[in-house]
């Protein structure tokens, strides 16, 4: 059950810094502790659903976000961090906003 515990909490820290938030910063969105977080991303500490759920709200993606596994593979590692900054980035844009970031980037696609 450890290796769950600690690619949840690896998942969290990789979703935190995307966001370029400090472990405090998360704390304070969360409602939790500093050191609480800290021990949540290094898998030391075994939380609840509940502050699962907190710090999920807080950084503001789905619980499958935080499930994605961890691979060691470095071209899907770089793909999935690309996909948490662009998770970050739409979060706070409006429905159109969000359509013109896909016409955006699927002319980029297109172009490669």
């Amino acid at each position: 059950m450890t290796k769950l515990r600690n690619t949840v909490g690896e998942r969290i820290r990789e979703i935190r810094k995307a966001k370029g938030w400090t472990q405090q910063q998360l704390a304070e969105h969360s409602g939790l502790d500093d050191a609480y977080i800290g021990s949540v991303e290094r898998g030391e500490r075994n939380f609840s659903i509940d502050t699962l759920e907190k710090i999920i709200k807080a950084l503001k993606v789905s619980p499958f976000d935080v499930f994605i596994a961890i691979e060691e593979d470095e071209e899907i590692s770089l793909r999935r961090n690309a996909i948490d900054e662009y998770t970050v980035v739409i979060n706070g844009l409006k429905k159109n906003q969000i359509e013109i970031m896909k016409k955006i980037i699927n002319e980029l696609k297109n172009a490669f």
